[in-house]
């Protein structure tokens, strides 16, 4: 089969585009910016990449068009396909039909923490030697890529409840009918497509009613947000997770230890490298979907000493000087705020500079500015590019007073963090997209 991949270069469409060249199907693709690295990824498996959105391409003869969620109506590529009556499919739905027909499927649905969760379920199958693929938002440092075919029934998949694509309304995650679900909070976002968080607790009941008697929901008992999804009507058993007297995973980010605790008390123990509250409730998350397929809680335990975080995941970018800066992923008020509480407990009494881009569609609406003060409230100084907002981010951290630095160029933002750093500083920067090159320009800029 040749298909042709409307919107190509976003991730989850990079990584379907490598399965379908793995799964023996002819690949091109186009999308408004190809660059680097994914345009790199999918060169070296051989797609045929195009920019732009031009019409000529109809002269591919693809067998069909494969349309991203990035893809509107307008699109002259997708018009044309329409009036000609072409045969088209969502991204989600030629997976669903092409890759996951038939395979033990384990999704990892959330507000937050679902490439992490989903890397860390990949990596535990992976070291029992049950080579799962996956297809995931982030590039696990474990694998060094995004997506694979792998070669067994299991495939790891994470569950975005993001809708499918202009045609398709419904949350991407129905789609993919998995056995094994992960469900790790359930909060309010995407403020672009919906209204509240009743909305998207209907997305996440239309999840739940796909799973099979047989399969298994891992779900975060401190939700309540999640527990309205279960009791508007659940058909699969139900493992909770994060409760005092059930499943949960504590830790000393001092020391490293890891420790599994069951509804008897101690399972197992080991170390590992990362920090933070909700790493540990991730890596519980993991450990019970893993079990689900065979893995052993001792066995997962001791996988996840040998894991490495996931690209952009609190992410060493480089010191200079005494100086250390990193990057994160973080855009939400709440990932914001457990990011910089796990960087917090890491470096102790030592500053932290933190620098935000409100780049995500919620972010950019102002639908959560007034909790940016407080998900900042542990840093010693915020930086924050208030270019390409509909709101004043200096009004919205105007609580935060002196310790808040908004500037809407990008090097006198990098100016000011630079002049403000001092040797032993941890320099925080957080955005879903690329920053301008920002991590660059200030090691560079310290450097100097």
């Amino acid at each position: 089969m040749h298909i042709h991949i409307l919107g190509i270069c976003g991730t989850f469409m990079g990584g379907l585009a490598q399965l379908a060249v793995a799964s023996g199907h002819k690949v091109t693709g186009c999308d408004a910016n190809v660059y680097p690295p994914m345009s790199d990824q999918l060169r070296a498996a051989g797609v045929e990449l195009i920019e732009g959105f031009e019409i000529s391409q109809l002269a591919l003869q693809p067998d069909v068009f494969v349309v991203g969620n990035a893809i509107s109506r307008g699109n002259p590529l997708l018009e044309a396909v329409l009036d000609k009556g072409l045969p088209y499919v969502s991204g989600p739905q030629w997976l669903a039909e092409n890759v996951l027909q038939g395979r033990w499927v384990l999704g990892v649905a959330g507000t937050h923490g679902k490439t992490t969760t989903a890397s860390m379920l990949a990596w535990i199958l992976e070291d029992a030697n049950m080579q799962p693929g996956f297809l995931i938002g982030g590039v696990p440092l474990n694998f060094g890529v995004s997506a694979r075919l792998g070669g067994t029934p299991f495939f790891v998949i994470e569950a975005d409840e993001y809708d499918t694509a202009f045609c398709d309304k419904r949350s991407k995650f129905v789609h993919y009918r998995p056995r094994t679900v992960v469900l790790n909070n359930l909060e309010f976002d995407h403020a672009d497509i919906f209204a509240n968080l009743e909305a998207i607790e209907t997305q996440f009941h239309h999840l739940v009613r796909t799973l099979p008697p047989s399969g298994l929901i891992v779900s975060n008992a401190s939700e309540t947000s999640l527990e309205r999804v279960l009791q508007r009507g659940c058909w699969t058993p139900v493992e909770r997770f994060n409760s005092p007297d059930g499943y949960r995973v504590s830790g000393d980010d001092a020391s490293g230890e890891l420790i599994q605790h069951g509804p008897q008390g101690e399972i197992s123990r080991t170390h590992w490298a990362l920090s933070g509250e909700h790493n540990r409730a991730n890596a519980c998350a993991a450990l019970l979907a893993a079990r689900h397929v065979g893995v052993s809680l001792d066995m997962g335990l001791e996988a996840l000493s040998r894991f490495v975080n996931v690209k952009r995941r609190m992410e060493l970018r480089g010191e200079v000087r005494g100086v250390t800066v990193y990057d994160d992923f973080a855009h939400h008020p709440t990932a914001i705020a457990t990011t910089v509480a796990g960087l917090r407990s890491k470096v102790g009494k030592a500053r932290i500079l933190a620098v935000l881009e409100p780049r995500s569609n919620t972010m950019k609406l102002g639908t959560m500015k007034s909790q940016l003060p407080a998900s900042l409230s542990k840093v010693d100084m915020a930086f924050c590019y208030g270019a390409n907002l509909g709101w004043d981010a200096r009004e919205a951290l105007a609580p935060m007073g002196t310790k808040a630095i908004v500037e809407d160029k990008l090097d006198e933002l990098v100016a000011k963090i630079v002049a403000s750093a001092q040797t032993g500083d941890h320099i925080l920067v957080m955005s879903n997209g690329g920053f301008g090159g920002i991590h660059g320009k200030l090691l560079a800029a310290l450097q100097n």
